[in-house]
């Protein structure tokens, strides 16, 4: 369904004739995202002036919904066709590969979602917890059951992209740090020093990461993060011109 727009916040806009949807945080929920990019390729049929549409996916594909494999395959082979597409890394994404290259990160993955990971994998959890494997255990059958393109699409995410007058990054930005000099922990992790700042940024930030009933409009960010997993309602920022939307399942 289709929310109202929000109040032009300065006036922001993108290049002439550009028409963008930003994604927020999917967490496993393959069905969500499903509904949506049938939403997205509708609206864009009906918006497009011609030029290719641009998708730009926030991060956390993964964790604590049923299918993370599904949510990968469909980034890496079912998206809607004619779209420019752009994949940014989340938390949860880094905590996966951070698990991959040390075995005792599984505590702190598992404590994030992990176990429907790596369910959706087809790793026999149920069986590791039974037998109280070690860690390494853990990581081997993960390791094994993850497909090469998929370890690829973790490790060619992106921190951020830019499109006119838009940043857009997983969790936000450290104030009053220029943007070049971001670094990834602040760009994946970062909360209220970032959520709580009014001072403009430069750009105005379209973030995902901290969930909410309802996508937040401030003057300096945008947040979409709508709770996917727990609430059913996988959000979408629509931009065209000075416009801005969103839809939302």
């Amino acid at each position: 369904m289709s929310l109202s727009a929000s109040p032009s916040l300065d006036h922001p806009t993108l290049p002439e004739g550009q028409l963008l949807y930003a994604v927020g945080d999917v967490h496993g929920r393959v069905d969500l995202l499903a509904d949506m990019l049938r939403q997205i390729a509708a609206d864009a049929r009906a918006s497009s002036d011609g030029e290719r549409p641009t998708l730009v996916f926030l991060g956390d594909y993964v964790d604590r919904g049923h299918d993370s494999r599904g949510v990968v395959e469909t980034l890496l082979g079912g998206l809607p066709q004619g779209f420019n597409a752009y994949f940014l890394k989340g938390n949860h994404e880094a905590i996966l590969l951070d698990f991959l290259h040390d075995a005792a990160r599984l505590e702190h993955w598992l404590m994030n979602g992990g176990e429907a990971t790596m369910a959706s994998y087809r790793v026999d959890t149920e069986r590791l917890n039974r037998l109280v494997a070690p860690p390494e255990t853990w990581r081997r059958a993960f390791a094994e059951a993850l497909p090469e393109a998929h370890l690829s699409f973790f490790k060619r995410l992106k921190l951020s992209v830019s499109f006119g007058d838009y940043l857009f990054v997983h969790a936000g930005i450290r104030p009053a740090v220029p943007l070049a000099a971001q670094v990834e922990a602040d760009l994946i992790w970062i909360r209220a020093p970032f959520l709580d700042s009014t001072e403009p940024f430069g750009k105005i930030v379209v973030h995902g990461h901290t969930p909410g009933k309802a996508p937040v409009t401030r003057s300096n960010r945008i947040g979409i993060d709508t709770g996917a997993v727990f609430t059913d309602r996988l959000t979408a920022l629509r931009l065209k011109g000075d416009s801005r939307s969103f839809l939302q399942t």
